[in-house]
Order: C-alpha cells, then structure tokens, then sequence
C-alpha cells in the first residue's frame, strides 16, 4: 500500500499515499468524510512539508477534531509512513494467534485498531494455518470468551466495536435501598392514620377501616469519578461507554471526569446517542489526556458538588490508577483527607483500578496506599467481564 517513504515519495505519489492514510484512519474509526481528504491534500500543498514530522502536524490539524482520535491518528502514522519491511514485521507482531510463550512488548493503545485497519485483506498463509489449528483445539476458548477476557488495551477495531454493543446490552443492578418515607400500601404490619381518617370522612367519622403503609424502596444515586489523564488514555474511551450506558438505562447517574481539574458532564452523557455523547464531552474537557492531581480534584467535588450529589445513600465509583502527581508531602496528606471525606459522605466507596489486571500488583505507589484504606472495594476494570463483576457487585448488599 506505502509505496515511498515521504521524504522520497514525488508529489504524486505523496497524494496517493494520504489517500490510503485517510482511507486507513476511516477504517480505524476516525469520523473523515471526502472533504476532509481533499483538505488534507491540500494543507500538505500548501503547507510544502519537508519532513516527517511536518507531514505528521500537518495531517493532524485536518484529521484528528476530537481529543479521543489522537491516539488512534498517532499510531496509524507511526506504522503507515515507514519503510514496508518495518510494516509486514508489524504484521506478524499484532498477529492475534500470535505464540502467548514471546515476551514481546504488548501493542499501545489503538496501535491494534490501527494495524487491523491498514492490512485488512492482506493473505497471511501461517495465520490461516494456525487459526483452523485453534478452531480444531478440543478445549479452545470460544470467542465470545476471549472477547470478554481480553484487555481493552489490547483489542482491535473489530473487537471494539464488539465491547461497545456488549456494554450496551450490559443488564445493570438494581440495588434498591429502604428510605425513611413512607408509601401506602395494601397490607403489611403499619396502620397509616391519615389515611384511615382521610377515607372516613365521607361518612362523618362512622366508619374507620384499615389502612396500610411501608417503608419506600428507591434505587441510590450513582456518582462516578473517572480518570482521564495520560496513564489511563487506553481506557479513557471505552469507560466513556461504559458510563453512557449507565446514564442511558439508570437513573440519578451523576458523572465527573478530571485529570488536573475536575469536568461535569453529566448532561452530556444523558444524550441518547452515544456517538454525539461523546463528542459533547470532548468539547467539554480541556485537560484530556494530561497530568493527575486526585486530591486537588477530590477536593472541588467535596466542596462543589458533594452536598448536592451524595445524598440518599449514594454509591461512589472511583476510576483512576492511583498514581498522584504529589510534588510534597502535603500533597499526600491532602488526598488522605479528602478521600476520607468522600468515603464517610458516600454509602460504598468501590475503587477501580485498571492496574490490578497484572497479577503481580502491589501497592507501592504513595497515592494507591494513601487511598486505599479509604475504600469500601478494590476491583480490576479492564474487561468486559470485569464490567460484567462491577454490575453484579453494584447489585449485591453491602
């Protein structure tokens, strides 16, 4: 498909090739119709790129409009403007039966997304091969497990695609909570005696008959706190889905995004299609994909937002890695207190952390050990079936 490099491609050639790249970043998942092509052919003319990395700015001004594309566009232009040995190696590197015993690197995020939309179609004889082996293996996994155990790290643009309509067949709890009020009802061990003096007014008082009440049961508001710094970028996009879900089919869903402040995008998510949900919560956060300071944002949400959220039993989820940027030990002793204040001012604190997928996870980090005793429930969120465990635990009692 790459036919020269760009620094020798003549110009020709070179608009060919953008072709094939837009054609490939389309595949990939980016929003790029025939006008944004012809745009980005003519940036490249007018811009007069002399090397790669211009070629990459320039590209990436028309391409990428939405915060969550330049992960995608950034690893489409590190395979596809390379030499062609280097590509066909990365073929046999993101070989989904690719032998498990290697101890390669694993792909970075979208790099698997990227690699199956630039060579679908390619023939790949040993792949063929050792897929019919698989299909014939007596205790193979099916796909549908493989899908729901695989890293979303690590999925390509077809399993994507896949999570998301598992996400939004996801069947959500519903973990109802005994309130302090009362409803009528039609028997139970409570007298109401308003409403047998309300029923016995038509007859002067003469007639008093039985009535009933209890307890009322409401389903706990749902307050999500999700991390959206450059360590969780890998995963930023699917849990967005994850929580567009929630919004769509939960009541009382209240949704905060931060990474060095804090985001409410809580109306944005309430919008019925996914894809326009989250291109509205683009448009709302600035500080995408950039540092983290949990307590500095733990802090506003106590004091902004904890009031006016965390009432009626209110059940916290906490999506973050932990890794505070503390510049001191103040830092530190901040976050204590205010995750503190979020645990005894919430019904359930459940933390998750995409980290605990590696089995040999330990708390060394100062901010997962300043938080962790803090915490109602320390849970892994990388997969569907970690998602699957997250609903079935929303449901359960405390």
């Amino acid at each position: 498909m790459i036919q020269e490099t760009p620094s020798q491609a003549t110009p020709g050639k070179l608009l060919e090739n953008i072709l094939y790249f837009a054609r490939t970043l389309r595949d990939a998942g980016l929003r790029l119709g025939p006008s944004a092509v012809v745009d980005a052919v003519e940036a490249v003319k007018v811009a007069r790129v002399g090397d790669r990395e211009e070629l990459y700015w320039t590209l990436h001004c028309v391409l990428v409009t939405r915060k969550e594309d330049h992960p995608v566009f950034h690893q489409a232009f590190q395979l596809f403007w390379r030499s062609r040995d280097l590509v066909e190696k990365m073929i046999a590197m993101f070989s989904p039966m690719a032998d498990p015993r290697t101890d390669e690197k694993k792909p970075e995020a979208a790099q698997s997304r990227v690699s199956e939309a630039l060579f679908q179609g390619a023939p790949n004889r040993e792949l063929q091969e050792r897929q019919e082996l698989e299909i014939d293996a007596s205790f193979s996994m099916s796909e549908q497990e493989v899908l729901n155990s695989k890293d979303f790290a690590q999925m390509t643009a077809a399993e994507f695609a896949l999570a998301k309509a598992e996400i939004a067949r996801l069947r959500l709890p519903v973990d109802m909570i005994t309130t302090r009020r009362f409803r009528s009802a039609s028997s139970g061990q409570l007298i109401d005696p308003r409403a047998m003096l309300r029923k016995s007014m038509p007859s002067g008082g003469d007639l008093i008959l039985p009535r009933w009440r209890e307890k009322r049961q409401v389903q706990p508001p749902l307050v999500v706190l999700a991390d959206i710094s450059g360590s969780m970028s890998q995963y930023s996009r699917i849990f967005l889905h994850f929580l567009h879900a929630l919004s769509d089919k939960r009541r009382r869903v209240h949704t905060f995004l931060f990474g060095t402040r804090l985001t409410n995008v809580t109306r944005a998510l309430r919008n019925k299609d996914p894809d326009e949900a989250l291109e509205d919560v683009s448009t709302q956060v600035l500080d995408w994909e950039g540092g983290t300071r949990i307590g500095e944002t733990l802090r506003s949400f106590n004091r902004l937002w904890g009031r006016r959220v965390l009432g009626q039993g209110a059940v916290v989820l906490l999506i973050t890695d932990g890794l505070e940027r503390a510049e001191s030990e103040d830092d530190l002793a901040q976050l204590g207190v205010e995750i503190e204040r979020l645990s005894k001012s919430s019904r359930r604190l459940i933390w998750l952390n995409p980290l605990l997928r590696f089995d040999g996870f330990k708390p060394r980090a100062a901010g997962v050990r300043t938080m962790l005793p803090h915490v109602d429930d320390f849970r892994a969120v990388h997969s569907l079936d970690s998602l699957s465990d997250l609903c079935a635990a929303l449901g359960r009692a405390d």
